[in-house]
Parts: C-alpha cells; structure tokens; sequence
C-alpha cells in the first residue's frame, strides 16, 4: 500500500523537485501551494492553500485523511526569505517571513501530528538554513525564523517521540532556485567560501537527506538538523 506525504510549497523549485522525487518512489503525493501547479500525476493531488491560515490548513489535512488516507510524511517545505539590513527591514517583512515559516510550519505540524500520533508513526522534516548557524548578515530576520523552526524541531521530537513520530530539519546552502536569483553574486560566493564543500547545493543533496530521514530504519534518529555543505 502506497504512503503518503504531504509536501508544503509545491509549486516550484524544490518542493516540487521533491513531489516529482517521491511520485516516482511510488508515494502518494498532496502538495500545497497559494497558486496552482501543473504537476501531471494521477498520485498527485494539490491544494490552494495559504498555510498561515489556520483553518485552511485543518480543513487541508482533514480533506487529505477523508480522500487519500493518514498521512504518514510531512515535508515543511514552503518559506521566503528576506535579505535585508536589520536597520532596512520593515516590521511587515518580520511579521510576513515568521507567519510563513514558523506560524505555517508549526500549523502544518500540529496537524499532520494529530493524524500520525493516533497510527503511532510519522516522518516529519523542516527546513532551516546555513543562514542560522553562519549568521549571515543581511539575513537577521530569514535565519531568526529558521532558528526558531530547529528549535521546534528538538522541542517537538521530544514531544511526538512517544507517538513513533521523528522530527528533524535539513539546513540547505545555496542552491540554485528563485529564492536566490536576486542575490548578489558576490554575496553567493562569500557563502560558498564559508563551506566545508565549496560549490552552490543542488536538489539531488537535499533529495538525499530527504531520502534518508523517511527510511524505515531511521526511527531512532530524531530532533537533529542536517547541515549541507561542510557547515556546522
């Protein structure tokens, strides 16, 4: 019988790299996004979803159950970014970037976990960023958020562990998506310096981890980050 994930932020670049990933490994996929996608699966099912809206995201995973099944993986993938000065950044990008990656990951959570707690297993995997432990500059905000969600992570695989759920977090480096497409390529390569492994990330490392996290034989493994690139 076929598992199924949910993956948040379908529509694009890596969230949609990782449907396309996990519809071949024979999963059933449902993904969200605020707009449509045009991901061509009868396995694939999609949902127009803002996921810091609270009741859309219950009434999301509660469709998922009713229609597909439990949802036995969630994959956190959705997030923007801000890549501004602290003394540069309005209070409506802080309040914009921590609803999206924290409020709607942690709704996302919460919900998937209800299901997952009551078949006693889980997979459960967020996104940081090398942002947090580099401390980028320029990135205050985007790495704050994302320190707040490897918090969530180690609180929360504490919290779920009891109910077979594992929670962990892969922090990716650049990779070559729209969310890096208006960075400066000199800011890319002092980044890239920085790494253990120089050279931008791509989606096969971060379908790795992924891949690694779902594993049956992972179940012991839980509240960890996974930092691409040499980073720690």
């Amino acid at each position: 019988m076929s598992k199924i994930a949910l993956i948040t932020g379908t529509r694009k670049g890596i969230g949609r790299a990782l449907a396309e990933h996990l519809l071949k490994q024979g999963w059933i996929v449902a993904g969200c996004s605020r707009r449509d996608t045009d991901i061509d699966s009868a396995n694939y099912h999609h949902f127009r979803v803002d996921i810091t809206d609270e009741d859309a995201v219950i009434k999301m995973v509660r469709s998922i159950k009713r229609t597909l099944g439990s949802i036995d993986a969630l994959i956190n993938n959705a997030g923007i970014a801000s890549m501004n000065h602290l003394l540069l950044t309005p209070g409506s990008t802080c309040r914009s970037v921590f609803e999206t990656n924290v409020l709607g990951g942690f709704l996302c959570m919460r919900e998937c976990a209800k299901q997952m707690s009551r078949n006693k297993y889980g997979r459960i995997i967020n996104f940081s960023s090398v942002a947090t432990p580099l401390n980028l500059e320029g990135e205050a905000i985007y790495a704050a958020s994302k320190a707040a969600i490897e918090s969530l992570t180690r609180t929360s695989a504490k919290e779920l562990g009891p109910y077979g759920i594992t929670v962990n977090a892969i922090g990716p480096t650049p990779i070559d998506t729209d969310l890096i497409r208006m960075v400066p390529k000199e800011a890319i390569d002092a980044l890239i310096a920085r790494q253990g492994i120089q050279r931008l990330g791509t989606v096969d490392d971060i379908i790795n981890c992924v891949d690694f996290f779902l594993r049956k034989e992972s179940a012991f493994i839980s509240g960890q980050t996974i930092y691409l690139g040499g980073v720690s």
